[in-house]
């Protein structure tokens, strides 16, 4: 077991370390890098909301209600509250005629600061669209109405769509979801832990089907290439995910996740990654992706530099001063 960490150093003193589980595999199954956890067992979060959008696509619901993709794009989101979503999510809505308070994923305030201070100035408050998770749970609502399911239980475990769900997560990972691993994530939809081999395989798979190698690759093509020419729409303007898809030229499908996790396929070269930082900081997965793309050359030189200048990977004070830096060793 290689023990990875990204440490947070002021001065000359390691002040914090996040340890850091790591496993990158080619498109063969071949590791290509880990930190020897591959049989442990996290929960991916928001990470596989893609994997859960299979469904909505597969319901004809796109074709039925004329979504464009930026509404696919959101379908697969943690969106942050920017303005940009919050239309897109509004005229979502509107299309399928369904009240607000139908959406069962809670309100809080948007992710992004300068947004929540805007909605502040505003005098207004957040709804259930301003939930990072909106995108998902209409794409599952709109796929309920069109598969005439039933969608006040629509999160409910053994509701049709969540079987749906499940067996997509079962197809891509090729393995058995046990109810012992059913959890329910921060939006009340189910949440399903994995080993972290399984993820990759996930990816694996996902980055087969883009290819027409893989089953579901309809679905896959039109979810991808909806993330992709729109990346800003699955995160933010200041989302990891957003501007690494942006960066790279949309060559890199990415997604994070709560309690640090982060997944990654490079859609050309065929290397998938699955991140877990321990303690669940997401503050220290910049650094870690930054040295994973520049030793499997993910990045060139041009866009590790682009990536390097967003996040700096230094630890500034509010003076503007450098004080210390952040460093993952790979």
């Amino acid at each position: 077991m290689k023990e990875i960490t990204t440490n947070f150093t002021r001065s000359n003193f390691v002040e914090s370390s996040h340890k850091v589980k790591i496993l990158v595999k080619n498109l063969n199954g071949k590791t290509l890098f880990s930190s020897g956890n591959e049989k442990d067992v996290i929960y991916p979060r928001s990470s596989i909301k893609i994997f859960q959008a299979i469904p909505f696509i597969e319901s004809n619901a796109v074709k039925f209600y004329k979504l464009n993709s930026k509404k696919i794009a959101l379908a697969c989101s943690s969106h942050r509250g920017e303005n940009f979503h919050i239309k897109e999510l509004q005229s979502w809505i509107k299309t399928i005629r369904i009240k607000k308070k139908i959406l069962q994923c809670g309100i809080h305030n948007p992710l992004n600061v300068q947004a929540t201070e805007n909605l502040l100035r505003s005098n207004k408050v957040a709804n259930e669209l301003y939930n990072n998770c909106a995108g998902k749970h209409l794409a599952m609502i709109t796929s309920c109405i069109i598969n005439k399911y039933n969608i006040k239980n629509y999160l409910k475990f053994d509701h049709p769509h969540q079987i749906s769900i499940r067996n997509i997560f079962e197809k891509f990972s090729k393995s058995k979801i046990k109810k012992k691993n059913f959890g329910v994530d921060g939006c009340s939809a189910p949440q399903y832990s994995f080993k972290i081999k399984d993820i990759a395989e996930m990816l694996i798979n996902l980055n087969k089907s883009y290819i027409n190698k893989f089953d579901y690759s309809k679905e896959i093509n039109i979810l991808v290439n909806a993330i992709i020419k729109h990346p800003k729409l699955i995160g933010g303007t200041d989302s990891l995910d957003s501007n690494i898809i942006k960066i790279s030229n949309k060559k890199i499908l990415c997604k994070g996740g709560a309690e640090g996790v982060f997944l990654f396929t490079d859609l050309k070269k065929g290397i998938v990654g699955v991140i877990k930082v321990v303690d669940g900081n997401e503050r220290a997965i910049p650094s870690v992706i930054y040295n994973l793309f520049k030793k499997f050359k993910i990045m060139n030189n041009s866009e590790l530099s682009s990536l390097k200048n967003f996040y700096k990977f230094k630890l500034i004070n509010h003076a503007k001063v450098v004080v210390g830096s952040i460093e993952t060793k790979i």
